[in-house]
């Protein structure tokens, strides 16, 4: 179905007609000009994201669904780099027309089933035509108690660096994604200038046949992506770390500055170096990467180390906390040690394997970088 055919509200209430409210704080969401939102005696957390496509996403490798679904996990990720618990978002989105109203669906159902896992309400948003593509613009609200908010600028000296899961995997799996898709279109695009060059020198019809077969093998093309699922779960379908955080708050642990990985490591760690004014001491040895990662970076001639720590939308968390909370961190599956704060004199460092020192380098994904 057009989407013209039952207009902008006609979306919105197709969209949101199913929506229930899981939050005190959502005193009213879709329907009205705004939303009504209430926090006594809390702070609220606000990010917002946009996503356009062509830039941070390829729809040649992305289905709808998941697109919607990560899409809300990387806002609900920045409210728990916060230490805050996330409660609402607004979904706003500017349509090309080749999206359909199914289409619109089943973005919003991966958008759905990401608020679900973490009883967020989706409370508003908005619609607008596109001549580009599509763009996905989605805000969300969170909650925290004044004492509990974490920023990135507490980190002290003697702190220690941890990160939660491990490093790399989404950016392999983006690689992978992309040499799959640059086969097909090589393909592609050798038939079709096959095809021209019979055109050319008058041997088109005795080939047709041969083409329609080569055509025909190209319609059915699967990538190779065996051995490899864990590395596009990654990339595709991307997890808020929420769980870290509640492991921190049973145990007692309340970071001294966080955020999440989306950039990459390195960036990260600059950015909590320079907002906290001190240095740090990381150890490759410490970094932690799957096996996949590790095969797949070989496979590529990557160095897998650079993978992790400039790859980016790992959306692990990285965090500092106290020397004091060694013996805890320790006992809490799935956080990482991988180096410590120094004063900033020392500068950012990079301790290899096999003990070498190098100048840690902010060289994560910038979207705005000139490609020139």
């Amino acid at each position: 179905m057009e989407i013209s055919k039952i207009g902008e509200f006609g979306l919105i209430d197709r969209l949101t007609k199913d929506i229930e409210k899981k939050n005190e704080s959502t005193k009213y969401g879709v329907g009205d000009d705004c939303a009504v939102l209430s926090y006594p005696d809390k702070e609220v957390l606000v990010t917002t994201d946009l996503l356009m496509e062509g830039v941070h996403f390829d729809l040649t490798y992305i289905d709808l669904r998941h697109l919607g679904y990560k899409s809300a996990m990387v806002n609900i990720s920045d409210v728990f780099a916060m230490n805050g618990t996330p409660r609402q978002i607004t979904v706003s989105l500017a349509l090309s027309k080749r999206f359909t109203v199914e289409d619109v669906e089943e973005l919003y159902e991966g958008i759905k089933l990401a608020c679900e896992k973490w009883d967020v309400d989706i409370v508003g948003g908005d619609t607008t035509s596109s001549y580009t593509g599509l763009a996905i613009s989605i805000t969300c609200i969170g909650e925290a108690k004044k004492e509990d908010v974490v920023y990135r600028n507490g980190a002290k000296d003697t702190d220690l660096i941890c990160v939660s899961g491990d490093l790399g995997a989404a950016y392999m799996g983006l690689q992978l994604l992309e040499r799959e898709k640059a086969v097909y279109y090589g393909q592609l695009y050798d038939l079709n200038k096959e095809i021209e060059a019979s055109k050319r020198d008058g041997t088109y019809e005795l080939k047709s046949s041969k083409f329609k077969d080569q055509s025909s093998k190209l319609k059915d093309f699967q990538p190779d992506f065996s051995g490899k699922e864990y590395l596009l779960q990654r990339q595709l379908q991307t997890e808020a770390r929420g769980d870290i955080i509640k492991k921190l708050r049973e145990a007692g642990i309340k970071p001294t500055a966080m955020m999440d990985i989306s950039d990459g490591l390195s960036s990260e760690l600059m950015h909590i170096c320079k907002q906290s004014g001190v240095g740090c001491r990381v150890y490759e040895k410490n970094i932690p990467i799957d096996y996949q990662t590790a095969v797949m970076a070989e496979e590529m001639n990557m160095n897998v180390t650079t993978c992790a720590l400039n790859g980016g939308e790992d959306y692990e968390l990285l965090f500092t906390v106290p020397i004091g909370d060694h013996e805890k961190i320790e006992q809490i599956d799935g956080i990482k040690l991988i180096g410590h704060i120094t004063d900033e004199k020392f500068g950012k460092v990079l301790v290899t394997r096999d003990n070498q020192e190098f100048e840690l380098k902010a060289q994560g994904w910038n979207p705005l970088k000139d490609e020139k």
